[in-house]
């Protein structure tokens, strides 16, 4: 994908910006555009200006800018706020002198932008500077630092005179360099340093540069650097005044800390550099080369260099071979020592080029086992891979490109055959299974989840839905990875209610309390629940039934009562297993392997026996009619016939 995002021109960046104009009446609107536009001052200007469209080639970038007018009359403030929420950024005016205008600004027009939600560029204009009394001389710094530091919207202030043509181009220059070329994504103001996810950007960036991958960018590669983002070869001179700015201000140090060294410029050396640009108001430097990696104003990679998926429902999408050879290769670069244990720091490590851990955060976290010193084994850090590609194929194919997959995205994923396809054959293809765990509150799934992933037991029950995430050992060294997905009792209904609920679900589970006969019943009742929408929809799943807590007594009729159900409902006795006691009855491996044979296992109710017992009626009688049809065809057929041989005899 970093082939792709090479050859994209700009991908993410905006080929139009429309400035809004807005203030109090009388405070140079009008002018301020009609001037823009014409270079003339007007002597005459209507209450509002129409749409005004710049040419292409107003400035530098070669983007169109439209300029909209606003009134000032309080009837019209509807369309006024209607104008700003389509506004890519906004030119606030006041003059210059009329200092009230200037209040109006933090006491009116910034709080409104806020409620309206409008969250772009704000430039703040003083208009008709020549009118200003000079005897309230005060510096614009001066002036504007006070709402600058309460109102962190505004991108720049700038004084000007239509009248005199003062600083009237400079106006849409800035507010255009705002939309273009923004400060916000790239750089803290109040700490002036770049911001994380523009250093892990630019981190990414200079990786893919160091094509030697020692550590730093010497001469032809930074000259490499400068063609491909900038189109033109650095000199010589250009390349030895660069590293010089760049040792002044970064002399020594340790390691890490030297911006150039003997074989070139550093990571240290390449950020200090970019800091620099943007404190030096040069932002279209470091915007061109996000840019030319394929990075949008978010400083994400842009979505059209994300491949989607198109699959049915009951389809999912795994890692290839491939892809997992790459993510085993990664492991072993950052697991240091070699101890089979990724540290939280070391996995921070390897997500440091994207825009964030993916991990960090639900359904990720913590759904995979951890080692004794909180770390993740080679298995538990491939799981997560597979848990994110099960749910969010996309989501993993940019992480890959971040990462640095080196074949073409496609290739690192695949999708699986319909589960349809996979019961007509009596076996599924798949490497990666998902299992729905329902049961009633307390019953015993989060302790199921638990046990998975070797998280100690716990008496409290999880109210939200979660996942656990591990791989599975079969006969015959064939390892396959299982994601359990907990259903909360109250989410049942929900989940149901659509249509295609069941489409993802490899397999489905329903614990229950085997001391406690309601928690049997509310489990039963699920799985007929379950079963009927499967039988209704055509995503019948696979279902086992799993008595938890077997390390207490059993409910009275126990026995009676599960055989009962599992007998009517043509699937397995329940499972008995005690998570407290550590005994799990290979349910793992037992629930892989109802999954691996799709066609085996699914429960019917009376209502889904009773349907196909009128289909099967229905097909009988329709063959009766055929067999029926086709003997009075064939009768028909001799009966012309022998009326043929009579007439010819006659």
């Amino acid at each position: 994908m970093a082939r792709v995002a090479a050859g994209a021109v700009n991908p993410g960046a905006k080929t139009a910006v429309r400035i809004v104009v807005a203030g109090d009446r009388g405070t140079g609107k009008s002018s301020l555009i009609v001037t823009a536009a014409t270079d003339t001052f007007p002597t005459n200007v209507p209450p509002v200006l129409p749409p005004t469209r710049m040419p292409e080639d107003f400035y530098p970038d070669r983007v169109p800018i439209t300029i909209v007018d606003t009134s000032s009359k309080v009837e019209d403030s509807g369309k006024v706020a209607d104008e700003l929420k389509r506004a890519d950024a906004v030119v606030l005016t006041y003059a210059c002198d009329r200092p009230e205008t200037l209040d109006r600004l933090s006491t009116f027009w910034l709080p409104e932008l806020r409620q309206l939600e409008v969250r772009v560029p704000v430039i703040v204009v003083g208009c008709k500077l020549d009118l200003r009394d000079e005897n309230q001389q005060v510096s614009l710094e001066q002036v504007m630092s006070p709402i600058m530091q309460q109102f962190r919207e505004i991108e720049t202030c700038i004084e000007c005179s239509a009248f005199k043509h003062i600083q009237i181009p400079e106006v849409f220059y800035y507010a255009q360099k705002a939309v273009l070329h923004p400060t916000g994504p790239l750089f803290d103001q109040e700490s002036q340093t770049l911001k994380p996810r523009c250093v892990r950007a630019l981190k990414r960036i200079f990786i893919l540069c160091d094509q030697d991958r020692d550590g730093a960018l010497s001469d032809a590669e930074l000259n490499d650097f400068q063609v491909r983002c900038f189109n033109a070869p650095l000199q010589p001179s250009e390349i030895v005044g660069v590293k010089r700015v760049v040792e002044e201000k970064l002399p020594g140090g340790e390691g890490s800390d030297r911006g150039v060294n003997e074989r070139g410029l550093t990571l240290t050396g390449f950020l200090f550099l970019h800091a620099l640009f943007i404190e030096k108001g040069r932002l279209e430097t470091t915007w061109t080369v996000l840019r030319k990696f394929g990075y949008n104003n978010d400083i994400k990679l842009a979505d059209e260099l994300i491949p989607t998926f198109k699959r049915a429902p009951d389809q999912s999408v795994e890692l290839t071979s491939e892809a997992l050879e790459f993510l085993r290769n990664v492991y072993d670069l950052f697991d240091g020592d070699g101890d089979n244990n990724l540290r939280p720091a070391e996995l921070d490590d390897i997500f440091s080029t994207a825009p964030e851990s993916p991990w960090d955060e639900a359904p990720y976290k913590d759904a995979a086992e951890k080692t004794a010193l909180g770390g993740l084994s080679v298995n538990a850090f491939l799981s997560e891979w597979a848990l994110m590609t099960l749910l969010n194929p996309s989501q993993t194919v940019e992480n890959l490109i971040y990462l640095g997959y080196p074949g073409d995205p496609l290739s690192a994923v695949r999708v699986t055959r319909k589960r349809r396809l996979d019961r007509k054959k009596q076996q599924s293809d798949r490497n990666v299974f998902q299992c729905f765990v329902f049961g009633p509150k307390n019953s015993g799934k989060s302790s199921l989840l638990n046990s998975f992933i070797g998280r100690p037991f716990s008496s409290t029950s999880v109210a939200e839905e979660c996942y656990a995430v591990n791989t599975v050992d079969l006969q015959g060294g064939i390892r396959k990875t299982l994601v359990l997905k907990e259903i909360p009792e109250d989410g049942v209904k929900k989940l149901l209610s659509d249509r295609e609920a069941l489409a993802s679900c490899d397999i489905a589970v329903f614990v229950h309390d085997s001391s406690d006969q309601s928690s049997w019943r509310k489990a039963t009742d699920l799985l007929v629940e379950v079963a009927s929408h499967g039988e209704d929809t055509g995503f019948e799943v696979p279902c086992l039934i799993v008595a938890a807590k077997d390390d207490l007594n059993s409910f009275p009729m126990a026995i009676q009562e599960s055989t009962r159900v599992t007998q009517d409902m043509g699937i397995e006795a329940p499972i008995p297993i005690s998570s407290k006691m550590g005994d799990t009855n290979n349910i793992f491996r037992r629930i892989v392997s109802a999954a691996e044979h799709p066609h085996l296992s699914i429960p019917e109710t009376e209502a889904g026996r009773s349907r196909k017992q009128y289909h099967r009626l229905i097909n009988r009688s329709l063959m009766f009619v055929s067999v029926g049809a086709a003997v009075t065809i064939v009768g028909l057929a001799a009966y012309r016939v022998y009326s043929a041989r009579r007439n010819s005899s006659g």
